[in-house]
């Protein structure tokens, strides 16, 4: 880092609109709100000041609950569309766009001021923050962290995109804000589903074993990004989709040349599994507008002898099963009535289990990030950051510019390194060709696979 970040300026934007509303969290928003999440976009130049903070100001008016806070009444978490406010700061720093990409991944970047979401539940924090950094080279970074009980990755989208439109003057996208989420999907979702739970209660030993975990993980563990050309996936899914005979999405196969990567590199030789959250609106014939987490976890298991194709298909059968009967939500609602909301705060996600090497991947690619623009640029780049690193937690992205994939992953330091060396890059890059030209950025940055 070539210096400390300094503090241009701070502002709390607010619409100047506060309707009020009262939102009942449903069971997935609950279940998810220890969870920030905080996503960085880059620009090649600088971006007005002034300008971002009266786009936010509208944002805010056309999706309120960014805006509001949270409070507990009996056993419910709600949101209040109060209009109090999302703390904007404006940063400088002597570093240039490619410093910050190469070290965007980690908890402490510099990049993000993450939002507080166990402290948010009790109120008077808020529910979104925003730092904008500019580098010395004339980049800009705009980092988001919202509250996972807000909603789902679509759910940042309608934020985004009504922030755009209100910046560089597009049509505001059409929001739909449901006051009582589990009513609302109780009315659409059919009375039972053939899925399992996304969250279970772990045994005493194991809550200890994982509650470790989280304490050990910011030095035990380190994130890794891969980037996977457009060249490069189109020959692994043209490879793969012969040898399973059969068609296979992009996400099929980058999804299972992934996973079966991890695999052969690590020295766990057990069943492993997947886990996608996946978003079912479409599935359910609901708008993109609904906000909310309306969310499946996904989860298809992989055997040591699997092979990347045959895994793909089992990846393929399961989301094809995904539109016929969506495999969560009831499940959840089965294990909440047995257990009690009283044990909500002891459950964890199926895919928090790293003795068993569960591996959680988040495809944000398709929901249109990379195409918004904030003062006339599109993104240059779209990561996540992080202000826990989980291990075998993974979220996907566009590349550079919208070309190619980015994979950032949180894996354990040592098979970090494994990944770095070249037995790692040769595995996860089979499928590139001596020839495949990589990003400037990327390579500026240095430290991407």
């Amino acid at each position: 880092m070539g210096g400390w970040p300094q503090l241009r300026e701070s502002r709390t934007v607010t619409s100047g609109q506060a309707p009020g509303t009262v939102i009942r969290c449903g069971l997935r928003d609950t279940l998810l709100s220890n969870v920030p999440a905080s996503i960085v976009l880059f620009f090649a130049r600088p971006l007005p000041a002034d300008d971002l903070a009266k786009g936010l100001a509208q944002a805010l008016a056309a999706v309120p609950v960014f805006g509001g806070r949270m409070r507990t009444t009996g056993d419910l978490l709600e949101i209040v569309c109060s209009d109090e406010g999302v703390p904007m700061e404006f940063y400088t720093i002597d570093d240039t766009l490619a410093e910050a990409v190469s070290r965007v991944a980690m908890p402490n970047s510099g990049l993000a001021n993450h939002c507080e979401a166990t402290k948010a539940r009790d109120g008077g924090l808020p529910l979104l923050t925003v730092r904008v950094t500019e580098f010395s080279d004339g980049g800009t970074a705009v980092c988001t962290s919202f509250h996972h009980s807000v909603g789902d990755m679509q759910t940042y989208m309608l934020f985004i995109q009504a922030w755009s439109a209100a910046v560089d003057g597009g049509e505001m996208p059409e929001v739909v804000v449901v006051e009582d989420r589990d009513g609302y999907l109780d009315e659409i979702l059919p009375p039972s589903d053939g899925g399992m739970p996304s969250f279970r209660l772990p045994e005493p030993a194991e809550a200890e074993a994982l509650a470790a975990e989280l304490a050990a993980a910011a030095r035990a563990n380190r994130a890794v990004q891969i980037y996977f050309g457009a060249q490069e996936v189109a020959r692994m899914r043209d490879e793969l989709a012969a040898e399973a005979g059969r068609w296979l999405s992009t996400n099929d196969v980058l999804a299972a040349h992934i996973h079966t990567a991890l695999r052969d590199l690590d020295d766990y030789d057990g069943v492993r599994h997947i886990s996608m959250p996946v978003n079912i609106r479409p599935r359910l014939d609901l708008p993109p507008a609904v906000v909310g987490n309306i969310l499946s976890e996904v989860y298809v298991p992989c055997a040591p002898e699997t092979t990347t194709a045959q895994f793909a298909v089992q990846i393929r059968a399961t989301m094809d099963d995904l539109a016929v009967t969506p495999p969560s939500f009831r499940a959840d609602e089965r294990l909440i009535e047995q257990l009690g909301r009283d044990r909500l705060p002891d459950l964890v996600p199926y895919a928090f289990d790293p003795p068993r090497r569960t591996f959680s991947l988040s495809n944000w690619t398709r929901f249109g990030v990379v195409d918004v623009t904030l003062g006339g640029q599109r993104p240059v780049m779209v990561s996540p950051t992080t202000a826990v690193s989980l291990p075998w937690v993974a979220w996907l992205v566009e590349g550079f510019d919208g070309a190619g994939y980015l994979l950032t992953i949180v894996v354990p330091v040592r098979f970090a390194g494994k990944l770095r060396g070249e037995a790692g890059r040769a595995r996860l890059h089979r499928f590139r060709a001596d020839d495949d030209e990589l990003p400037a950025l990327a390579v500026a940055a240095g430290r991407i696979i």
